[in-house]
């Protein structure tokens, strides 16, 4: 009887100071971003549109860049000897082949031969200036939606923290601390996701910006090049 008493206690001891140890609190990710109430949740939502428009601009405009960088590096050679035999017809074939934007501006240029060296030049011009409209087409809205995505989720904040407060005064100071810390990292998270998609589509910009800067050069340096090979074909 002693040892069933002894070993009752026990129990009850180790019962007790399990019952006593803190039990730790877990939050997914999807609670996390979903307990912000209607207003936060609003927020979210527009936030993971602007995520998702980012994601499919830089994609997209990632695969028509690498598209149009690629070029025959004899394809000027090819142009250069079609010229000088007078081949034009010839020329603009290749120029049709080569789906590029400096194969456009070459079928540009090679389109108004016989006119003064200034309007072939004016021509070039005008289509690269419709080429660089269509490298940059949309890239302009990962710029908005770097700025505009900290600001969303700064408000989503500001929000949270209203509704904190709210709690405090509408409890005459009696919140319980555990509410109102759930309440504020609730309302951060806002803040934590509008700031990731603002880094991811600032850099998405930047990149996007480098790579267009480069088929630009390529293809000042081409339309150049065919200039010179009009003034002197030989």
């Amino acid at each position: 009887m002693l040892y069933t008493q002894a070993d009752s206690l026990a129990v009850a001891q180790d019962a007790a100071a399990n019952a006593e140890q803190p039990v730790e609190k877990t939050l997914s990710i999807w609670e996390l971003l979903t307990s912000g109430g209607l207003g936060g949740q609003l927020i979210m939502i527009v936030l993971g549109i602007l995520f998702f428009v980012a994601i499919y601009i830089f994609i997209e405009r990632l695969l028509a860049l690498k598209a149009a960088s690629k070029i025959d590096k004899s394809f000027m050679n090819q142009i250069r000897d079609h010229v000088v035999h007078r081949r034009f017809d010839s020329a603009k074939l290749l120029c049709q082949h080569t789906n590029s934007p400096v194969s456009r501006l070459v079928e540009k240029g090679i389109s108004r031969i016989g006119k003064p060296l200034a309007d072939i030049n004016t021509a070039i011009e005008n289509a690269g200036k419709l080429e660089i409209y269509s490298l940059e087409k949309n890239v302009s809205i990962l710029a908005t939606i770097s700025g505009a995505g900290p600001m969303i989720g700064f408000l989503g904040t500001v929000y949270g923290m209203v509704l904190a407060f709210h709690e405090i005064a509408s409890g005459g100071g009696q919140i319980e601390l555990d509410v109102l810390a759930s309440g504020i990292y609730t309302a951060m998270t806002t803040t934590v996701v509008g700031l990731i998609i603002g880094i991811f589509a600032y850099i998405s910009y930047n990149y996007l910006v480098v790579k267009t800067d480069k088929i630009i050069n390529q293809m000042e340096v081409t339309a150049t090049e065919f200039l010179d090979l009009l003034n002197d074909p030989v």
